[in-house]
Formats: C-alpha cells, structure tokens, sequence
C-alpha cells in the first residue's frame, strides 16, 4: 500500500490496520485522519496491498468557547 503524508510517501504491505500502519511510518494514530482510496475510514481498518492512503493532520486549537 501506499501511504501518503504531506510531502512523504512510503509503501508497505497490506494485511496491517490503519492505526499499525501509521505508527509503522512514525506518526501517531491520533493525530492523523485516514482516507484510504478517497473515502474517510477509521484507523482499525485492514488495508490492503492495493490501497491508497492519504494521513490528514488533524488541526486543533482554540479555548472550545464559542463567541
């Protein structure tokens, strides 16, 4: 599969979950959205060897306080 992060590409095999995967290239899991071949998916699913997978940054911030 291929993993896609920013300006970073890394392969690897299938038959791992999202979460394994992520961690495998050094990120961590809660930081990161996964879309695998273009539709959001959380990070226990198993990827395959076919797959394409684009890490979203997940960006937080702010006092939760809405004005």
């Amino acid at each position: 599969m291929k993993i896609i992060y920013r300006d970073k590409e890394w392969e690897l095999p299938g038959g791992m979950t999202a979460r394994d995967a992520i961690r495998k290239v050094g990120l961590d899991p809660e930081a990161v959205l996964v879309v695998r071949n273009g539709e959001l998916v959380t990070d226990d699913v198993i990827l395959s060897d076919e797959d394409e997978v684009k890490l979203i940054a997940v960006v937080s911030g702010g006092d939760g306080e809405v004005s």
